[in-house]
């Protein structure tokens, strides 16, 4: 250009940095713009913009803000450099002299683009009170806000939390008759989801699509998450029935596509469990068309396992396996425990298998209730074989080893039963349930001192001695000589009042087998 005399213009200049700006090469960008101001090049309005708006994208709000003061009071933004002379028809020219090609701008008023770029970069910056004069500033100077104004005020003041900032920009819209778009409500809708009203959230999806605008991809993502977070938050926190009715609005809106939404409540009834609410959850999520996954079957499954309603139990697994479900983890977890309920090894065998084969591998409950199905058939093999996997894998809890104590106990092989016994007294504090099965092992095994010292044990760490415990101590009493009408009469009085009956138990134990110390009476 130079060599043909073509002097550059300010438009030409931003041009250049306007592409090359978009083009990701900031340097070069800036470059050109030296090169304007070195040449006494005075940027108009449009180039203006487009440098303000290459600060903005560097993330350099502060430059951006000083180009833009200084731009506007009229300064020359460079001196130009006078001993770089200009060609123009080959003859050597003196550079013209721009000082004053740029208008004093100081009370001038810029076109919407500006203060558009200007209040996006202010908000960008975090300045809130900047960009919010320069919007006031705008409307005093008669220039209209666009849809890109209003967007991007009703953006930054949500964002600092001015709700209601956001509501007087909204009825501004109304005054000046700019009508929202998709972009709008969408910002609208995320504002409100963000602060926790999803009430005004759902209001303008609804105020969305009663203006004919058709919700993009980000209107329904925006709402859908922040339905789905509020119901999972509420039934995270025991509130399913206050979760319940936004699955209905969430279907009113036309939010839901698949039954996750349901799952969290399901759960969360299922936890409670509240199971009418879970089987009316559950049918009006069917009536509603939405079709139930593996997930909704392993909580419905579960749930009716948990407190023996087998029926249903079942009724919901032939329900999954007509649908062409395929089994998991949860499933197969809840069917173990299922079949163990009913008595149907083959069954439970056929589950534990699967889950033996998957990642997770079974869960200790499930090794559990199979080892008791293996117990109660004598099955000592396949039990210790849950029983050495489990302690491999330090996870055998204290009805693990109840589990093999029984079993041994049951066989006949007390010497095994009694190291299993050892091996549950060095667990650390136990229940009843380790206590009575440790006291009936001694009183079977004829190991007098190691029941009463169990039994001494159970007294002093204040574990409820129940009928399983004194049922063990008459064996006891009965292998000494105590008649069978005596321990009966023991028995009778300590289900009449059992404070003088366990004195009575103490004071039996302590003439026939000589034990007279229980730390407390």
């Amino acid at each position: 250009m130079n060599d043909k005399g073509v002097v550059a213009t300010s438009s030409t200049y931003g041009t250049l940095i306007d592409v090359y700006s978009k083009g990701g090469r900031r340097d070069d960008a800036l470059s050109w713009l030296d090169m304007m101001l070195g040449h006494g090049v005075e940027p108009d309005e449009v180039t203006m913009v487009i440098v303000v708006q290459l600060y903005k994208k560097a993330g350099e709000f502060q430059k951006a803000e000083d180009f833009f003061r200084k731009w506007s009071l009229g300064k020359p933004l460079s001196k130009p450099l006078r001993s770089k002379p200009w060609r123009s028809n080959d003859s050597v020219v003196a550079a013209p002299d721009m000082d004053d090609e740029r208008v004093l701008c100081g009370n001038a008023s810029f076109g919407s683009h500006t203060y558009n770029t200007l209040i996006d970069t202010y908000g960008k910056a975090g300045q809130l009170k900047e960009a919010s004069e320069t919007f006031v500033e705008m409307l005093k100077r008669g220039v209209a806000p666009t849809i890109v104004t209003f967007n991007t005020m009703i953006h930054i003041c949500g964002n600092h939390g001015r709700l209601e900032e956001v509501s007087l920009l909204v009825k501004k819209m109304e005054e000046l008759r700019c009508s929202p778009n998709t972009r709008t409500y969408n910002i609208l809708i995320s504002l409100y989801a963000k602060h926790d009203d999803i009430g005004m959230a759902t209001c303008y999806f609804k105020t969305m699509k009663e203006a004919c605008l058709e919700p993009d991809l980000v209107s329904y993502r925006t709402l859908l998450c922040s339905y789905t977070s509020l119901i999972q938050i509420l039934a995270s926190a025991d509130l399913p029935h206050i979760a319940k009715p936004y699955l209905k609005k969430m279907k009113e809106a036309g939010l839901v596509s698949d039954c996750i939404p349901y799952c969290a409540v399901l759960s969360s009834f299922a936890k409670l469990s509240q199971l009418e609410m879970v089987e009316d959850t559950y049918k009006e999520m069917i009536r509603h068309g939405v079709q139930p996954d593996v997930i909704v079957y392993g909580i419905l499954i579960n749930v009716f396992c948990d407190i023996g309603r087998v029926k249903e139990a079942i009724g919901y697994v032939d329900e999954m396996k007509k649908a062409g479900l395929p089994g998991n983890t949860v499933i197969y977890n809840s069917l173990v425990k299922l079949y163990a309920k009913i008595d149907n090894m083959e069954k439970a065998q056929e589950a534990y298998k699967l889950l033996q084969l998957s990642e997770e591998g079974p869960t200790v409950y499930s090794s559990n209730c199979m080892m008791d199905l293996y117990v109660k058939r004598s099955m000592v093999d396949q039990a210790k074989e849950i029983f050495e996997t489990l302690k491999k894998n330090e996870a055998a809890n204290e009805f693990t080893f109840a589990m093999m104590l029984r079993l041994y106990k049951k066989i006949e092989k007390f010497d095994e039963a009694i190291q299993i016994a050892r091996q549950i007294r060095k667990m650390g504090p136990l229940t009843d349930l380790s206590y009575n099965n440790v006291l009936d092992l001694y009183a079977i095994a004829g190991r007098p001192k190691e029941a009463i010292l169990t039994f001494k044990e159970m007294v002093r760490a204040s574990i409820q001695v129940n009928e399983c415990s004194f049922r063990s101590l008459g064996i006891l009493l009965l292998r000494y000589g105590v008649s069978r009408q005596a321990v009966g009469k023991l028995e009778a009085l300590v289900k009449k009042d059992a404070s003088k009956g366990l004195q009575a138990w103490k004071s039996a134990l302590s003439s026939v087998l000589e034990v007279n110390d229980y730390d407390h009476d």
